[in-house]
């Protein structure tokens, strides 16, 4: 299935948030009723499998992973960043371009077992995704798939989640950063 009516709804912001980035920008998407409502149904049926539970990643994923974790029935994980959750949790922290960052889940908030589908906006390095699938993954999770709704496949990051066992299922590809 086409999906260049979905990619159609996406804006281009060229130069932001530095000269020679092209920001892909979801929220014309969030803002078309239908089509975002097409965009979940799609990446739902993109899954192979039905999860038991879908992990969002702050922030963006949490929009997405809601959504994704309504049409499917299931509950949502929130995968914050440091210092936001109560009570205990567990974290990995995680390289960036300069420095590190951390995210975090709820101690208890998945079970050994339990199938896992980590959702966010869109694919880039994957840095973000990749340590969230080492949380889930510690905690005793299953994680065989990941949700997106754009693939930046320049960046590499779809790859990187297939090496370390995580089929990435995105429904629109853009080219170049």
């Amino acid at each position: 299935m086409s999906n260049d009516d979905l990619k159609s709804l996406v804006r281009t912001i060229p130069d932001y948030p530095h000269a020679g980035i092209l920001f892909r920008d979801i929220t014309t998407l969030l803002l078309d009723g239908p089509g975002f409502a097409s965009c979940i149904s799609r990446m739902a049926a993109s899954l192979a499998a039905r999860p038991d539970i879908v992990a969002g990643i702050e922030a963006r994923g949490f929009i997405f992973g809601a959504a994704l974790a309504r049409e499917l029935g299931v509950g949502l994980v929130l995968l914050r960043k440091k210092n936001k959750l109560p009570g205990r949790v567990t974290g990995v922290n995680y390289a960036l371009e300069y420095g590190t960052d951390r995210i975090e889940m709820h101690a208890d908030a998945v079970q050994p077992g339990q199938r896992v589908t980590l959702v966010d906006d869109l694919i880039a390095t994957g840095g973000t995704a990749l340590a969230g699938v080492e949380l889930l993954r510690g905690a005793g999770a299953l994680v065989t798939e990941a949700a997106f709704a754009i693939d930046l496949h320049d960046l590499g990051g779809a790859e990187r989640l297939k090496a370390a066992g995580v089929e990435p299922r995105s429904l629109i590809a853009f080219d170049g950063a």
